[in-house]
């Protein structure tokens, strides 16, 4: 099984090791070098052996990275981390606004006489590597070379070996013989004469396996080659792959990992790879025989079929019936009695109860008071707090299911709240019904409606520093691409796709306050008198969990409003009462009750 390990630099280790980073960086004679929170893979989650970034500075946010100069070391953190990182990194490392401030210009700004800066070409990819060209008329050199904080982490973990199991065909829905046979047809089509995967959960996704090799997230590590003859070469550990040599079958070829650039290197014709997530090693591996394109398996995997989407509905009753057991329980405890703590092994208790969860889709986030302030906050023994009366206590948290994943958040009273927080709470719950109830043309993206969601917070002045919502995968990993609720997406919304709707409103160093149900995308009943050749689509609600009706002021809601949040109750009422025994039903029944 998974095992962990404390990577995490605490603040006085973090200046020696930037020294010794430093010394590192003479011996190789370069200014500079860049330690981004990334593997191989180009995931969002790492392995620990992975956790460069952490281990160096602190800082545990899943985004960000640090570049290293001889008089100065920024940390580029996002809007979702810029308290966090300021709690978490030692003076001698300055926190960066990204992305803001671009990588380009902060290295002009601090490089003015040029200089050489490296990069692990494994750690980047093609497309930010071509972001850095206008480097070269600064006189900023790129090089690359291998990883220096490798030389410099005595005690780095190895990496991970975990078994690959089979994933069921009742859950997946499509063969993996037949997933590969509908994206080698892609390739042909494109004149290709393969495609070459490098995130796990892809690889997952077409061979119809799972592994643990990543911490909360069913992953093994590895690479892939799709052939246009939908045969597979796959490049894993063979050690991992004993349970499931039948299931991948004779068109799945096996070899080891330092296999992987040196048949890069021989291979003849042209190969497909994802600028977004392909290293820059593989396509300099590859060379001229590189052709940039979309990786084939991520548009499929995200239009979740009917049995991906049925066992996902399934398992969001389950884990509501988890949830409501577990807000039973913490609503009879005296205000001041319980910490985060309590409260994060008491829900992962409440979960483990299902003989279907596999693990905790990622670490639980419970934050009372400023805690709830710090958007992805993770409590440790340093920052534990009770849940004091008038406090406010986010809850984001989420399963594995070998038949879905799931992700909800819930802000909780804890006593009687202040005016200022439930009228915060209502707008957010207002934008968070203001999507739910959206009807949308078919081939918008999520940039195209993403501002309806905090349209609630902007009329009084208020907004939050994260996308609105994020992809979540069939049993995969919980942040899935490419579909976003986010200003930056592109990418056309279809049915079948899964994603969060979470608005949220942080005042730091007092409260937080986030709502979060999943969604799948569904065609649109048609409407009487509505326009016959327009297709429209609309949200299928997956989550069913009460909304706490003490935070809302319920004379800001409309009655659209309104009546949208009494039939969600009624819903949840209806779904999750006969899953919960009687002390919980009894609370279920006075938390859903109508406005």
């Amino acid at each position: 099984m998974f095992q962990t390990f404390d990577v995490t630099a605490r603040p006085e280790q973090g200046p020696p090791r930037l020294a010794a980073l430093r010394a590192e960086m003479a011996r190789e004679g370069v200014d500079g070098f860049l330690v981004p929170r990334a593997d191989a893979h180009q995931g969002e989650y790492v392995a620990d052996c992975d956790a460069r970034l952490a281990w160096l500075t602190g800082f545990t946010g899943s985004a960000g990275f640090c570049a290293v100069l001889p008089d100065i070391a920024g940390v580029f953190v996002d809007g979702r981390y810029r308290t966090q990182v300021k709690a978490q990194v030692a003076p001698e490392f300055t926190p960066v606004d990204w992305p803001e401030t671009q990588l380009t210009t902060w290295l002009c700004d601090h490089l003015p006489d040029g200089g050489r800066v490296a990069f692990d070409p494994w750690l980047h990819t093609v497309a930010e590597v071509e972001k850095w060209a206008p480097l070269e008329q600064a006189g900023i050199r790129m090089v690359r070379c291998d990883n220096l904080v490798d030389r410099i982490w005595a005690d780095r973990p190895a990496r991970p070996m975990n078994p690959v199991k089979a994933h069921p065909l009742e859950f997946a829905g499509e063969p993996a013989a037949e997933k590969c046979a509908r994206l080698a047809a892609t390739l042909r089509k494109a004149g290709q004469d393969a495609a070459v995967l490098t995130q796990p959960d892809s690889i997952m996704w077409l061979l119809n396996i799972r592994g643990s090799d990543i911490a909360r997230n069913p992953l093994a590590q590895g690479f892939a080659i799709l052939r246009a003859d939908a045969t597979v070469d796959l490049y894993m550990e063979a050690r991992k792959l004993t349970e499931v040599r039948g299931h991948l079958g004779e068109n799945v070829r096996l070899h080891a990992p330092d296999d992987f650039l040196g048949d890069l290197r021989a291979f003849t014709g042209t190969a497909r790879i994802d600028p977004n997530s392909a290293p820059q090693a593989v396509a300099d591996a590859l060379a001229s025989r590189a052709v940039q394109g979309d990786d084939p398996c991520a548009l499929p995997k995200a239009r979740k079929n009917a049995a991906e989407i049925a066992g996902t509905a399934e398992a969001h009753l389950r884990d509501g019936a988890a949830m409501v057991e577990f807000l039973a329980w913490l609503d009879a405890q005296p205000p001041g009695s319980v910490t985060e703590t309590q409260v994060v092994t008491r829900l992962e208790t409440a979960r483990r109860r299902d003989n279907a969860l596999q693990e905790i889709s990622f670490d639980t986030i419970a934050g009372t008071g400023p805690n709830g302030a710090v958007i992805h906050y993770r409590v440790t023994e340093e920052t534990d707090r009770l849940l004091e009366p008038g406090h406010l206590l986010v809850l984001d948290s989420g399963g594995q299911y070998l038949d879905g994943t799931t992700d909800i958040t819930r802000t909780i009273a804890i006593g009687s709240p202040g005016a200022e927080e439930r009228a915060a709470f209502t707008r957010v719950l207002q934008c968070m019904i203001a999507i739910s109830r959206l009807r949308w043309p078919r081939g918008l993206a999520g940039r195209d409606i993403e501002a309806i969601g905090r349209m609630p917070l902007w009329l009084a002045g208020q907004d939050f520093n994260h996308g609105l919502g994020h992809g979540v995968g069939a049993y995969l990993s919980v942040h899935e691409g490419p579909q976003r609720l986010s200003r930056l997406s592109h990418v056309p919304l279809e049915p079948g796709m899964i994603l969060s709707n979470e608005p949220g409103y942080y005042r730091e160093g007092a409260f937080g306050i986030r709502i979060e149900n999943l969604l799948v995308v569904q065609q649109a009943a048609p409407l009487s008198g509505g326009d016959p050749e327009r297709h429209f689509l609309d949200w299928r609600t997956l989550t069913f969990v009460p909304i706490d009706r003490r935070l809302i002021e319920t004379a800001l809601l409309t009655a659209g409003e309104r009546d949208w949040l009494n039939r969600y109750h009624a819903d949840v009422a209806e779904k999750i009462g006969p899953r919960v025994g009687e002390t919980a039903r009894r609370w279920l029944e006075a938390a859903t009750a109508p406005l």
